[in-house]
């Protein structure tokens, strides 16, 4: 398992969010908001390529 390093006042608001949220512990809050963020940039770049597919294949783009 990897560590991460994180500001003091932060790591309370984690805490503070995570335990209003109903995670089980600051960590899981941590796991699932990056797990979110990187599929939406990962899916981003996909959507990007379809969009230019899409472009070509009207021929505003070539």
């Amino acid at each position: 398992m990897a560590k991460v390093k994180i500001d003091g006042e932060l790591w309370d608001r984690v805490k503070k969010v995570a335990e209003a949220a109903g995670y089980a512990s600051p960590e899981e809050f941590v796991t699932h908001v990056l797990e979110k963020e990187m599929s939406a940039l990962e899916g981003g770049a996909e959507d990007e390529e379809e969009i230019k597919k899409r472009l070509q294949g009207l021929g505003y783009i070539s």
